[in-house]
């Protein structure tokens, strides 16, 4: 369902976001591509299933043996990998519907890492939270990304809309984020045996929700809010004069040096002595 209005705000609050911009129908070239390397690995997986049975699951697939025995291109292929036709029809269905707007509100280039931190957030969740024996199909990492992240931006938005007669139905882009948790998480504990699809979601929720809130999106967060902090911190340093800076920064420094020990400098002053270097130097 592509947006026919200007993407100005975010709908759910009505303040403007600093990585917000107006939106415009543009090339999908991301989203495609993604669509394009999916359908081809579950081309390859379903020929190699058939041909070299037992391969996929143990090579390719993500597992705690893979980790230890050093096969690393499983942090790649496992990314690739479905549990089933239905699954890979899922997935690529919610990829491209929610896809083509965030692509559009996001970028080629933040819509291509949030896909990927997603994927990544997923395999590492798995590592932490499945037992060691149990194998991931991550495909839902990625897409799991994208759909915290439309619900983040687009929260109000009705993903699914179904009307009889005098009764209608309306399910919001955030009411579907939280239902595919949840479900995600009763999963974890009834489902962790084999070969698993499930266990990559949390992660791949928990990565596309700090992507997208570091792009300025949801509720300001406490790693924002350190963030912008440290960004203004920064810009105070750089507007002094040496003679401010070391009036105002170096010299209390300075006196704490000399009544503690240089032992007694948090990082942060460290760091700030550092600066004075680069600045006066």
């Amino acid at each position: 369902m592509a947006l026919r209005y200007s993407f100005q705000v975010r709908l759910s609050r009505g303040k403007s976001s600093l990585s917000a911009r107006p939106w415009r129908e543009s090339r999908r070239v991301v989203l495609l591509a993604l669509v394009g390397v999916n359908v081809a690995s579950f081309v390859a997986q379903f020929f190699l299933d058939t041909f070299e049975p037992g391969f996929v699951r143990d090579y390719l697939a993500l597992s705690n043996r893979g980790v230890h025995d050093a096969y690393a291109w499983q942090f790649v292929t496992a990314m690739l990998l479905y549990g089933g036709p239905w699954h890979f029809l899922g997935n690529l269905l919610v990829l491209y519907i929610l896809g083509r707007d965030i692509e559009s509100i996001l970028g080629q280039r933040h819509f291509l890492y949030l896909f990927l931190s997603g994927a990544i957030g997923g395999e590492l969740g798995h590592l932490f939270l499945m037992p060691s024996e149990t194998l991931l199909y991550a495909a839902s990492g990625g897409v799991a990304a994208v759909l915290i992240a439309y619900a983040m931006i687009l929260p109000e938005l009705d993903l699914i809309a179904w009307r009889l007669s005098r009764f209608s139905f309306h399910v919001k882009a955030k009411q579907v984020a939280c239902a595919i948790l949840l479900l995600s998480l009763v999963m974890l504990v009834i489902d962790r045996n084999g070969a698993v699809v499930h266990s990559a979601i949390p992660g791949g929720l928990a990565a596309g929700w700090l992507y997208a809130n570091l792009l300025g999106f949801g509720h300001v967060s406490w790693l924002r809010r350190l963030l912008r902090r440290r960004r203004e911190a920064a810009e105070r340093v750089q507007r002094m004069t040496p003679a401010e800076f070391i009036e105002h920064a170096i010299d209390p420094l300075l006196e704490k040096i000399s009544r503690n020990g240089m032992q007694s400098l948090t990082r942060a002053e460290r760091r700030l002595l550092f600066q004075a270097h680069e600045k006066i130097g």
